[in-house]
This record gives structure tokens, sequence and C-alpha cells, in this order.
């Protein structure tokens, strides 16, 4: 990962401290043999470019960062509970919870190494690529239009810088193909920025980032198991696992839904080896019913990921690198709107450390210009058309959209809720 940019005006002048990390793969390809080359990446282009699924590269790489880049968990994560949660007096599905649970903190290593972490830094590289994308009575067939099977294939490249004081507090800047996405929690307020949507802030209350419990935060990854149940076994990658599932509270679904979209369930289930202890795959299902008096419509996201490559750092098992792969289901009345969409990443950590100095509550507070979510879609509500068919490129194969007058579509990517700010909505 290449962290310093030479000055290209000047050979004697200091380097420049990239935001965002490039990976080394950039340099390899023979249009990016050196900086110049890198800094067109870097910068953007404006014009769409052929071969995608969506119908332009540019509305891919834009739909890739605002579904797979940082969704959050089901539900919040209390940084103030003891690891180590007593097992007796409970059902027999809770106690062989939270024994696993036991289990994992020692195999990630140990209560006292956990707890003296005060904040984390991370760095890595991702690799993202749109893998199918079928519609109406096809969806059954799931013909595949790409892959990145063994690491190859077609794909995004780019890198990560994440930042977190306890799960509460957390900073994630993510850079794919020149197109940058910020997200963060000031302990109040969940938020996202892109630079084809205005910053704003989740409902509801904050949550941690998914990201962190891909191996990266164990600490919160035990906090946020230890009111889930033991559903039973699976094998994962010929590896005996226990599975253990956590179902997010009416309350806090019901915070998280507006008139117009209700978040009906999102659960989550951990598999932990039997063998060492750790958490080897993270899967979460999500499902919402946006209202429409017409027909309403059912979006499904599955999110499952595979993590690997676990490393000691300080006396912590940090995983170094995984996959995650995201299924989206559109569903409803007509089947003829039926649309199923699968993604995918590859992600390594280059750069681990713990107890970061000087990192305060200061480096965590929101953009100056973030707005609510439903003051966002107020806006779109009155009819910005500039913003309206911004927010229209991300939807889901948006060049098959129906003719005769595209409908405001405005698409929360923190996973997937689609908000209905017109009459219908339209695929």
């Amino acid at each position: 990962m290449r962290t310093l940019c030479p000055n290209l005006d000047r050979e004697d002048a200091l380097e420049t401290v990239l935001e965002v990390p490039i990976p080394d793969e950039m340099f390899a390809s023979s249009k990016h043999k050196s900086w110049q080359g890198v800094k067109s990446w870097v910068m953007k282009q404006q014009v769409e470019r052929a071969g995608s699924l969506f119908g332009g590269r540019d509305t891919e790489i834009q739909f890739l960062l605002g579904v797979i880049a940082a969704p959050l968990v089901p539900l919040p994560i209390r940084c103030d509970r003891t690891l180590n949660s007593n097992i007796k007096g409970h059902p027999i599905e809770t106690s062989m919870a939270r024994y696993i649970v036991q289990q994992y903190i020692a195999a990630a290593g140990g209560e006292h190494a956990l707890n003296s972490i005060d904040s984390m830094y991370a760095m890595g590289k991702v690799k993202m690529a749109a893998s199918e994308i079928v519609s109406g009575e096809d969806v059954a067939k799931l013909t595949k239009l790409k892959n990145m099977k063994q690491g190859g294939g077609p794909g995004e490249i780019g890198g990560f810088v994440l930042w977190q004081k306890r799960p509460d507090l957390w900073s994630l800047e993510l850079m794919v193909a020149g197109c940058k996405i910020s997200a963060g929690s000031d302990g109040k307020v969940a938020w996202r920025q892109t630079p084809w949507q205005h910053s704003h802030a989740s409902r509801g209350p904050p949550r941690p980032l998914r990201r962190s419990l891909q191996g990266l935060d164990p600490r919160s990854t035990a906090n946020l198991f230890s009111n889930s149940i033991c559903v039973g076994e699976r094998t994962v990658n010929n590896e005996d696992c226990f599975v253990l599932k956590l179902e997010a509270d009416p309350s806090t679904l019901k915070a998280r839904s507006s008139n117009n979209v209700e978040i009906i369930r999102h659960t989550v289930w951990g598999c932990f080896s039997q063998k060492t202890g750790l958490l080897i795959q993270l899967q979460d299902s999500h499902l919402l019913k946006i209202n429409d008096p017409k027909n309403d419509v059912f979006w499904e996201t599955t999110m499952e990921s595979s993590i690997q490559d676990y490393r000691t750092i300080d006396g912590v098992n940090i995983a170094h690198a995984g996959r995650t792969s995201v299924s989206l289901f559109r569903f409803g009345e007509n089947s003829g709107s039926h649309t199923r969409t699968r993604m995918e990443e590859v992600w390594s950590v280059e750069e681990v450390d713990f107890n970061i100095m000087g990192l305060s509550t200061d480096c965590f507070l929101p953009p100056a210009d973030l707005k609510k979510e439903d003051q966002v879609c107020a806006v779109i509500a009155k009819g910005d058309s500039a913003k309206s068919k911004t927010l229209q490129r991300v939807v889901l194969a948006s060049s098959s959209v129906a003719k005769g007058g595209a409908k405001v579509v405005a698409i929360d990517e923190e996973s997937l809720e689609i908000f209905v700010r017109d009459e219908e909505l339209r695929i």
C-alpha cells in the first residue's frame, strides 16, 4: 500500500500523505505505471464507460460503495458491558451461546487483552465487483455475468482506513476507482458522505460498523453475541462451527423505520469454529418493505463474510483477510418486477495498531453539512431534478428504467434502504 504521494510539480518538495492509501496493484497496471497515471485514477472521470451491469461503470461503482462499503450491524453495542457474562440461570440456548462467546474471548486473546484496547487503527485494500444481475422471469436462472473467483477476474481495486475508539466512535474512509465514501459515528449519530449525495445521518440509534466485526474488533463481537442464542452447528469451509443467532429487537427496527419504509427484520448469525473458537463467518439478513398504494415492494439483503488469516497483534487475534458476498432480492406482487443482484468484495488488512495516541473524540465529529435522512428526502420531494438524477443513477439496473418519466428514488447506502419519494418505484 502506498501512503505517500510525491510532489509531481517539484522534485525537491515534501511528499503528501494520502487520506486513503493506494494499493500497489494500481502500479502494476500498464495504464498506471507512474504517479501521473494514478492521479488520473484518483481524479474520478465523469464520463460513463461501457461494460457494466448497471449501464455504466461509474454507476456500478456508486452502487457497490453504497451497499457493501460501510453497512452497519443490526443493533447498538454497549461498550461498558463486562465480557464474561454469567451463563447460569438462563435457557439452554442462551447458556450455550454465552459459553461459546467465553471460548471466543479466550481464543481472541483473553479478557485482559481485549479490555486493554481503547482505540484501534486498520488499513487495508479491497476488490469489489457486481457478479450477476437478473430480472423478471429469469430470476430463478441466475446466469453468471462476472466473478472474482480465486482472486482474479474483473473488479474495482481500492483501499480503506478505519479508526475506532470503542464501538460507538468510529470513522471509515474507503476509496475505489477514485470514488470515495466516508462514514462514521460520534456516539450520538451515525453518518455517511459520498460525492453523489449529501452527508446524512441514519435513523435510529448509532450502530457499529459491520466491517469492524469482520475479525477486527473481538471485544465488540463478543458484546454483540452475548445476548444471542445457539441454534445448532454448521460446517463452514470444512470446519465444524457453532452457530449463534441474534435478532434486532422491535424497538430498534421501529426507530429505523419511517412512514414509507418498514424494517421488518434484521438478523445476524455468527459461526464460531469448534476447533479454534474464533469467528470464521458472519452473516446477516435484512428485510424491508416499501409502502406503496399501488404495490408494496420488498427488498431482502443477505450479506455473508468469510473471515480468514488470523494473526496475533499485541496479544489479540485479528483477521487479516476475507471475502464478503451480498445478495439483493427485490420482489412484490408482480413477478416481472423481481430482481436479484449479487456482488462481492475481497478484502485484506495490511496494518493494524491499538491504543492510538492523540485519537480524541474530536476525530469523530460528523461533517458540517450533515443532514438527517428525512431532511435530505424532503429536499428531493420538492423536485430538485439535479439531485434526483444523481440518486436515480444508483438504482439497480438503472439502464432499464421504465419509459414514460422516471420517478425519484433515493437509496440509503447503509444497507440498501430504499425510499420512494414520488409516485412509484421503477427499475
